[in-house]
């Protein structure tokens, strides 16, 4: 697989299923520096993979509390991301906002993560993940984001992308 279209996107099945929650409040967004697992050093938003019996809305509220000790209220989905890498990983990504209204407690350093408050217009892309750019503004402005991505190692070699309205 050197392209994004080597991958059999119809037939293809991810190795893991996991979650993104970004919550936002007065121009900004709850990221997390990653400590440890898939991205460590990397800055993201709250997340991971679910766990069996799991619907993507529970874990994203179970990661959010585990990794920054928040508690979830009300969170919207906001489409869904399917990545490959050229080394065979595979994973699909449901990500969610929360507004901060909706969101009970302070963020908290843990094991997994050192949460950040970030300007929503000074996101760290550099720090980020390379398809960040793509979808994360679009998705913090209320807009849902479906997409396929290629990456070989921490590189992105190819992509494609669907923004929609709410």
């Amino acid at each position: 697989m050197r392209t994004l279209e080597d991958v059999p996107w119809a037939t293809w099945v991810p190795r893991d299923v996991a979650v993104l929650l970004f919550v936002v409040r007065a121009g900004e967004v709850l990221l997390i520096h990653k400590k440890r697992g898939l991205g460590a050093g990397k800055i993201n938003g709250p997340g991971g993979r679910l766990d069996p019996g799991e619907t993507p809305e529970q874990a994203a509220r179970r990661e959010l509390r585990e990794e920054v000790g928040l508690e979830a209220r009300a969170i919207a989905a906001r489409g869904e991301l399917r990545f490959q890498f050229v080394d065979g990983y595979s994973m699909r990504v449901f990500p969610f906002c929360a507004d901060h209204a909706e969101v009970d407690g302070e963020p908290i350093e843990t094991d997994e993560a050192v949460p950040l408050w970030t300007p929503i217009d000074q996101l760290p892309f550099d720090r980020m993940w390379a398809d960040d750019r793509l979808w994360l503004p679009a998705i913090l402005a209320g807009q849902s984001a479906f997409g396929d991505f290629l990456f070989d190692g921490d590189v992105m070699v190819g992509h494609r992308l669907e923004l929609r309205a709410g």
